[in-house]
């Protein structure tokens, strides 16, 4: 894990704040473990963690005055002094706008500006401290200093409502500590602390202008490119050089057996158009996109494709005999890993204490296996069916626009799939209650279906759009609750209801969208810590400020149609020069995850069973033992239960035991008492009361 941290005090001087650290309550002096200091007293800031040199930049105009970027940023240095001057008088949304993925930190005299990204891949955190504000890009560390326990009200959310905003607030796993919500900066000045959105909010009493969807194709297509471009033009990264030979083995299988990347840059290959399109990019972008020469590869300047092969389900067939046409290309040199039940969701439950929990934990051996083949820099396409795929609900926008003819080309879709001469009249008249329902009384209405355990719904695709027509819905895992779980996040669901006055300022599509991609973007922060390589970055360029901004100003009438997003990913590709796709590209794949997730449960189930025998999430009175071990049975004999919310349940568990089996802190000078949840699970009396 990667993080920065720092605080702002109140005053110059105050507790002890100077370049070493703080004192802490022995009068011990406090500062991170494994850090370098980035500038000191009296508001410090530290970079914690393995990050590489070109990843951290600092550019001062004076003693009070200076900019910190971590991460990759495509911005030069005089881009960034630029716009330090123009951060004086307050502006935030420039510091967003450069190419790549990174966190600025803007400090001007004792005014500190830490922006958030829009998906919500590189989120901030902050916790009252010491008089002042304590912040970070984890909230681990500040757990750790303020001696957080868990607070259960967002563990219940977590698994009741993990879409909903109003459910999740800007709260974490750890009491006390909260989140900048996506497309936010949190600003602190001498301590005290303000958070600012550096994004426009569209207006519901005037209709946004129509957007040429050409012209936002080609915006796209851009922002993709730049994203890319910012990786390739980084300095390249060679990984620790080889420890030594072994008998039997050559440089190639040492590095394999040994976890580490190929030097140089590479990406995913599955079939799928996301990928390819990344992959396609990189390879066809001039100068040299792949590994390096002379470092045992045999690829020379090739970009590595990698494709997995899952040899214990089939059905991706077609996706790969896909990948292995577009890896034809001379500019990709094509490594296929085969995974066998060893890979499967669930078979192995072993591996490192994230900072939040997230239901790809069981998933994170199946894509370690895969990225260990990659580069130390590799790109993949998660992210893109967020950004470029429309939401149901944005069926919905289209009716509140007076745009009802771009509805029958999707519903014509869904009744295809269906086979039914209702399923129009049904779609449009879900999306016409959803355009004339509040956002509070959704808000209501899902407070209703938790407190009565009202959780079945539609099958089929046309029940899942049903489904998410809808302000607000049940997580998967919200069945198996206990009743006072699922009480307290709807009291605290009525409370956000009575707290929001007209609506959410927005349109329920874009609403949705947005909460759906911080729930992803969220859940792939925790699967590249889960399934961390040593010395390899994963770039996931489509969640990049750029890229989502320009996704978001694609015209909804484009979005909604069937295969929008292999069309205009297409046309990315043709406006970058490349043409030659294999037939099929962009075919929806109909080898649903489903299939292995189902087999992995089902050889996993005893071992399931066993993990819920005591589990901790019982002892929090969050589920009872016997309801989730009878749910694990069932769904591994095959009955029709939503897997993915077995996932949200077995991920918690596995991250609770994980937490409260750590040792140490993320802090030295402390003594062994200041580290996160120190007095492990405590039992609540009255649940409700935090709700309320």
């Amino acid at each position: 894990m990667r993080w920065l941290v720092g605080w702002s005090s109140t005053a110059a001087g105050a507790a002890g704040i100077g370049s070493a650290g703080t004192t802490g309550y022995d009068g011990e002096t406090l500062h991170p473990v494994g850090s370098q200091l980035l500038w000191g007293d009296p508001d410090p800031l530290w970079a914690v963690g393995d990050w590489r040199p070109d990843e951290v930049r600092v550019v001062k105009a004076d003693a009070q005055n200076r900019i910190a970027v971590l991460g990759t940023c495509g911005a030069g240095d005089e881009e960034l002094r630029r716009a330090l001057f123009t951060a004086r008088g307050g502006a935030l949304r420039h510091l967003t706008a450069w190419p790549g993925s990174y966190t600025a930190v803007v400090q001007v005299g004792r005014r500190v500006t830490v922006c958030g990204d829009l998906a919500g891949a590189r989120p901030v955190f902050y916790t009252p401290w010491a008089g002042g504000t304590a912040y970070a890009t984890a909230a681990l560390p500040l757990a750790d200093l303020i001696e957080a326990n868990l607070d259960f009200g967002h563990l219940a959310a977590l698994l009741a409502a993990p879409d909903v905003p109003a459910a999740l607030r800007d709260t974490t796993p750890y009491d006390g500590v909260r989140r900048i919500p996506p497309g936010h900066a949190l600003v602190l000045r001498a301590g005290a602390r303000e958070i600012a959105g550096y994004e426009p909010v569209a207006s519901l009493a005037v209709a946004a202008p129509p957007a040429d969807p050409d012209r936002a194709v080609d915006a796209v297509r851009d922002a993709l490119i730049e994203a890319v471009r910012a990786r390739l033009s980084a300095p390249r990264h060679v990984p620790d050089l080889d420890p030594g030979p072994v008998p039997g083995m050559g440089p190639a299988e040492r590095r394999a057996a040994r976890g580490m990347p190929v030097p140089g840059i590479g990406a995913d290959l599955s079939g799928g158009p996301a990928s390819g399109t990344l992959a396609l990019l990189a390879a066809g972008l001039p100068g040299r996109p792949g590994t390096l020469l002379g470092h045992g590869t045999g690829a020379g300047e090739r970009l590595l494709a990698v494709t997995f092969n899952d040899l214990a389900v089939g059905g991706r067939e077609a996706e790969l005999e896909r990948a292995g046409t577009l890896a034809a290309n001379p500019r990709l040199h094509h490594v296929v890993v085969t995974g066998g039940e060893e890979t499967l969701p669930y078979a192995d439950l072993d591996g490192p204490l994230t900072d939040e929990p997230g239901p790809s934990l069981v998933t994170a051996a199946r894509h370690r296996a895969r990225l260990a083949a990659g580069s130390a820099d590799h790109f993949t396409g998660h992210g893109a069916r967020q950004v470029l795929d429309a939401h149901p609900a944005r069926l919905a926008d289209l009716l509140m626009d007076r745009k009802r003819r771009h509805l029958v080309r999707p519903v014509a879709a869904l009744a295809r799939a269906d086979g039914s001469v209702m399923v129009p009249a049904r779609v449009y008249g879900a999306a016409r209650r959803l355009a004339r329902t509040p956002y509070r009384t959704g808000l209501e209405l899902l407070a209703e279906r938790l407190i009565r355990h009202r959780f079945d719904e539609p099958k089929g695709a046309v029940g899942a759009s049903l489904a998410a027509l809808a302000w607000a819905r049940p997580g998967p895992a919200a069945r198996w609750l206990t009743g006072e779980a699922l009480a307290e996040v709807s009291v605290l669901l009525q409370a956000e209801a009575d707290r929001s006055s007209v609506s959410s300022g927005q349109r329920p599509g874009a609403f949705r969208a947005r909460a759906v991609l911080a729930r992803y973007a969220a859940d792939l922060r925790v699967l590249e810590q889960a399934a961390e390589i040593r010395s390899q970055r994963l770039h996931a360029p489509f969640l990049d400020n750029q890229v989502v901004r320009a996704c978001r100003d694609l015209p909804e009438a484009l979005r909604v149609q069937p295969g929008a997003r292999s069309a205009v990913l297409r046309t990315v590709l043709e406006g970058a020069g490349i043409t030659d796709l294999p037939p099929g590209w962009g075919a929806p794949s109909h080898a649903s995850s489903a299939a292995a997730t189902r087999a992995g449960l089902r050889l996993a189930a005893d071992s399931l069973v066993d993990l819920f025998s005591t589990p901790l999430l019982a002892e929090a009175g969050l589920v009872e033992a016997r309801v989730v071990r009878k749910a694990v049975r069932a769904a591994a004999a095959g009955e029709p239960l939503p897997l993915d919310g077995l996932a949200d349940l077995v991920s918690l568990e596995l991250w609770l035991r994980r937490l409260l089996s750590r040792r140490g802190t993320c802090w030295t000078g402390t003594p062994a008492r200041a580290r996160a949840v120190p007095s492990g699970i405590q039992p609540r009396r009255d649940a409700l009361a935090s709700g309320a």
